[in-house]
């Protein structure tokens, strides 16, 4: 595989990503799986690449000043609990067929985003982000589907976030990717455990690392200019295209 390939497709799933708070291992995921990378091979190059990228993503947000700190650790911590159970439990089981559940879920979420965007003015919350119970469950929730689905953590929690509460989508979509440093790392400590079941191609890892360790600045940049409104239209829609698509061809 040439690893120039895996840097542009690692920097274009980063921008995604840093501008929406979602796609990286969506995108990457897709990418490896249609190349014929099994699901365990996908989530672990992807994990591992990850921690260069969402590092630097979460840095380049806490210098945007994107970073929610109250939910920053409420997020991350049992997000890698769950990332690390995730990873240890696909080592030995696929989980395709869960798949086409978390696409419907997701959609729904995205259609509850675009209706609160389109038709109302007032961003009312529908949880209280300040319950510790709500953010243990939704963050353990994605680090657990993110490495077991090769990808998740942003279109679980970035739209969850946004639709049921009130939080600046800036603020969200800095937090989530922050977040997911600790949640990438936990992956890969997971995977690497289970490294003889699992092989690992370092130039795919290296070739995503490194685009998408180069675009995260300007990712972080372009999340802070964007008005609150055309932000989270841009995040309902890409839900809806994105898991749309995985519900038809699954």
């Amino acid at each position: 595989m040439n690893w120039i390939l895996f840097a542009l497709a690692g920097s274009v799933a980063q921008l995604v990503d840093g501008t929406l708070g979602m796609g990286f291992g969506l995108l990457s995921s897709t990418l490896l799986l249609t190349l014929g990378a099994s699901a365990a091979l996908s989530s672990t190059a992807v994990h591992i690449a990850e921690i260069c990228t969402t590092l630097a993503s979460g840095a380049s947000h806490w210098h945007a000043e994107n970073i929610d700190k109250n939910i920053l650790l409420r997020l991350a911590i049992p997000g890698g609990i769950g990332a690390f159970l995730g990873a240890t439990f696909l080592s030995f089981i696929d989980l395709a067929n869960g798949k086409i559940f978390i696409s419907t879920l997701l959609l729904f979420l995205g259609f509850l985003l675009l209706y609160r965007n389109l038709f109302t003015n007032q961003q009312a919350n529908l949880v209280e982000i300040k319950n510790p119970r709500f953010l243990t469950y939704l963050g353990f929730t994605g680090g657990f589907i993110d490495a077991a689905g090769g990808g998740g953590w942003g279109p679980v929690v970035t739209p969850t976030l946004l639709s049921t509460t009130s939080t600046e989508p800036r603020k969200v979509i800095g937090t989530v990717s922050a977040s997911e440093f600790i949640v990438a790392v936990a992956a890969s400590v997971g995977f690497l455990l289970n490294i003889n079941r699992v092989e690992i191609d370092w130039s795919v890892v290296g070739g995503l690392a490194l685009g998408g360790t180069l675009m995260a600045p300007i990712a972080a940049r372009v999340v802070k200019r964007l008005p609150r409104k055309k932000l989270g239209l841009l995040v309902a829609i890409a839900i809806i295209a994105i898991n749309g698509y995985r519900i038809l061809i699954s």
